[in-house]
């Protein structure tokens, strides 16, 4: 559990923009989902295995927290982890932390069922057609970092096919601009220039794992990753100006 739970902080909190996270979970399947505090992403997220002990919906809050607990020394090896109960109801109410000898203890506790359904609404997106799908490779990303660095004022890019090829612009050329070709030979046409924001994606496409990128012509963009140990799909929504 330990594993999986690190692998969720590394791609949830440490984006820097999501701070509450829904559980739901059977024997069969733990989904993930959560949300951007400004809207600008949703992700809908599954482990590639059950976590067998998180049956049931619950919310995980203060993953500053979490993050802390799970990266404790004492807590690194052999370390007991463990999900409570609540007495009443038998709703599952937390981790319980224990070393490995039994005498260093923490716990972290979960938002229950009402009150995450209350703060963390969910939304079920239709997925649109996709006009372009593609691997993006680690060249790519680095330039799409460079380009950013070099346009370090500007908070959004521009996507447009040309030639065949995905290209990135930053800025306007009324001022200092740039712009590159991030994937070529993609093989779909977005008949439409859409606005992306920077940061939330070169932090998605900075995650740990294998990334696949959808792009659609109704502004649409859906990022996902596959750490190994479970699969993230962050859905982002093009900005109007």
């Amino acid at each position: 559990m330990r594993d999986q739970l690190l692998d969720l902080v590394q791609h949830t909190y440490d984006l820097g923009f999501i701070s509450l996270i829904k559980i739901t979970g059977t024997q069969d399947q733990t989904r993930i989902y959560s949300m951007a505090e400004d809207k600008s992403v949703v992700l809908h997220g599954e482990f590639a295995k059950a976590v067998t002990e998180f049956t049931g919906t619950f919310g995980m809050p203060n993953l500053n927290k979490l993050k802390i607990l799970l990266n404790l020394p004492e807590y690194r090896e052999n370390a007991k982890l463990s999900v409570s109960q609540r007495a009443s109801d038998q709703l599952l109410d937390g981790i319980n932390f224990e070393n490995s000898l039994g005498d260093f203890h923490n716990s972290y506790r979960f938002m229950s069922a009402k009150i995450i359904d209350e703060q963390l609404k969910t939304y079920n997106l239709k997925q649109p057609a996709w006009c372009i799908e593609f691997e993006p490779s680690v060249n790519s990303i680095q330039r799409l970092k460079m380009q950013a660095q070099a346009n370090a004022e500007e908070t959004v890019f521009r996507t447009e096919t040309k030639n065949n090829d995905l290209k990135f612009h930053f800025g306007n050329h009324s001022s200092h601009a740039g712009n590159f070709v991030f994937q070529p030979d993609v093989g779909g046409i977005l008949k439409n220039s859409w606005s992306w924001p920077i940061n939330q994606i070169i932090g998605i496409l900075s995650l740990a794992g294998d990334k696949y990128i959808r792009i659609s012509d109704v502004g649409a963009m859906q990022i996902t990753v596959n750490s190994g140990l479970a699969t993230y799909n962050y859905s982002l929504s093009a900005y109007t100006k």
